[in-house]
């Protein structure tokens, strides 16, 4: 998100309540106010998280009323699928850091640019190759000429569509689900229909512009199945505002994204229709829309009839509204939980956030991304240790092929995590923040915390060494306290001292991105 009058973000980050961002992805330009975050959950306490209406109306006093469901809080760790027809070429370029500043960025070629050629060359250069059909439009752009040497000229975006249909033929929905839930996901959130309008299930309510624009298989409803045998809960991405079936605006700046927003009036009905079949006939556990929603929608109405079938769902924060031209306000309708993308935060939010963010730097599949685009395993595991103290969840995503196989570099990081999280899930799954989220060691290793209903998280950000006292500063405890390393055995040495407590580091310990101390009592 980005206060469209300021140019000066990273489009890495997102939004917070006193710093106003742009997401590359998403483009959606809002002003969160402190008011929004008075009317959010309550984060810290199991008990606070109970909804207080039995039915709710479609009136923003009503809607407030429901609370972040518990098995939300608890997840922390969700998949986002992003898969489509953009999976077929799977091909974005890798040389620009979509992270630098648009304006401030000197790197190669954008020296001397205007700020309107700016973004023109991040647009010629997207990263995210799940805006293929986007950039395949810009004349000159890597894209276009990959497409022409690889499809040739007369070869259109929707002509992947056969391709795409016949890799599914060899898809399995239930071996996708056992790899997901060996990593300890929650949740899994799949993209039912991304900017380019291509539907993952033959819907009851099909594309009047292009009527066989779809899977042939029910992608939606055969993932939902598989995943919720696993005991995962299952949700679905749709892009609510953006979709260039309906209005093809060509994305060259940020005031274009919004301009495709803009819809005509049988679109909302499109919409509307398949919310409701997602909600209806697939069992959606949250509303996952992205960038924007139409603004003649009765959202507020949408929103109280998924309540009160689901009394247990979640709604996100991107079904904003504007109408044609407005750039700098923006309307925030109800949602339970922000969606920072590829950004955390410094300290504990009061409300519930979901940071979500590829392995790598794309979202669909990208053939070119190497080891280097990607996040190692250590630094996605302290990413999301880091995020879950803070009161957040992370939704990482992965970016299958078209036929649905996870790329070896993507499934190599999800089974790492998965590793750690066999020995270490206690300090992380059913927790809440602690009175603080980050704390210090004597020796420099970072320290983050966590709380279960009976013990303190004390989470070390590195290994430290064997046999050594580790002092983990400004922490008390009772004199009763039990100490344990997670994945060990024995109860740990200790002493209080002066400026902490101190640990005995037993020599057992193995290497790791992140140890985890279970310490019982919780602290006064």
């Amino acid at each position: 998100m980005v206060d469209a009058a300021n140019l000066r973000v990273r489009l890495r980050q997102y939004v917070n309540f006193t710093e106003r961002y742009l997401s590359i992805r998403s483009f959606i330009v809002l002003i969160i106010t402190v008011s929004i975050a008075l009317r959010m959950a309550p984060m810290t306490k199991w008990s606070s998280d109970e909804s207080t209406s039995s039915k709710y109306e479609a009136t923003n006093e009503s809607l407030s009323q429901h609370r972040v469901p518990n098995w939300f809080h608890n997840a922390k760790l969700g998949i986002f699928i992003h898969w489509g027809l953009y999976s077929v070429p799977g091909w974005a370029p890798t040389g620009l850091d979509f992270g630098e500043d648009t304006e401030d960025n000197s790197k190669g070629d954008e020296k001397g640019m205007t700020e309107e050629e700016r973004w023109k060359h991040w647009f010629m250069n997207n990263a995210y190759a799940e805006w293929y059909f986007n950039t395949l439009r810009i004349d000159g752009s890597p894209t276009q000429a990959y497409h022409k040497e690889n499809y040739g000229e007369d070869f259109t975006y929707e002509d992947f569509a056969p391709l795409f249909n016949e890799a599914l033929k060899s898809w399995d929905p239930d071996e996708m689900a056992s790899i997901l839930n060996e990593v300890h996901a929650g949740y899994v959130v799949l993209t039912s229909k991304h900017h380019d309008g291509f539907l993952m299930w033959p819907s009851k309510t099909p594309n009047p512009n292009k009527p066989d624009y779809h899977a042939t298989r029910d992608i939606v409803g055969e993932l939902g199945s598989a995943v919720r045998k696993k005991g995962m809960r299952m949700a679905y991405y749709y892009s609510g505002g953006v979709d260039w079936t309906f209005n093809p605006q060509l994305v060259l700046n940020h005031h274009d994204i919004l301009d495709a927003c803009q819809q005509k009036e049988s679109y909302t009905g499109y919409a509307d229709a398949h919310w409701r079949e997602l909600i209806d006939r697939y069992d959606t556990n949250v509303l996952w829309n992205d960038i924007c929603y139409p603004a003649d929608a009765d959202v507020n109405t949408l929103f109280a009839d998924f309540y009160n079938k689901k009394e247990d769902g979640a709604i996100n924060n991107r079904f904003i509204q504007r109408k044609a031209g407005e750039y700098e306000e923006s309307r925030s309708n109800h949602f339970d939980f922000e969606t920072p993308e590829y950004k955390t935060f410094e300290d504990i939010r009061s409300y519930k956030w979901e940071s979500c963010r590829g392995i790598g730097h794309s979202f669909g599949y990208n053939r070119l991304e190497g080891p280097e685009e990607h996040i190692t395993v250590d630094e996605l595991i302290r990413s999301f240790v880091d995020i879950v103290s803070k009161n957040g969840n992370l939704l990482l995503n992965i970016g299958p092929m078209a036929n649905g196989t996870i790329p070896k570099l993507q499934l190599k990081r999800l089974r790492g995590l998965g590793r750690w999280l066999d020995k270490n899930g206690e300090a992380i799954f059913d927790t809440r923040p602690w009175s603080r989220a980050s704390g210090e060691t004597n020796v420099g290793i970072d320290v983050r915390f966590t709380q279960s209903q009976e013990a303190l998280n004390v989470l070390l950000m590195d290994t430290p060494s064997k046999g050594d006292k580790l002092t983990v500063l400004d922490l008390k405890v009772a004199s009763d306290s039990r100490l344990t390393l997670l994945g060990g055995e024995d109860y740990l040495d200790w002493n209080q001292e002066e400026n902490g407590i101190s640990i005995t580091i037993p020599q057992s310990i193995e290497n790791a991105p992140v140890h985890s101390i279970s310490i019982t009592p919780i602290p006064a």
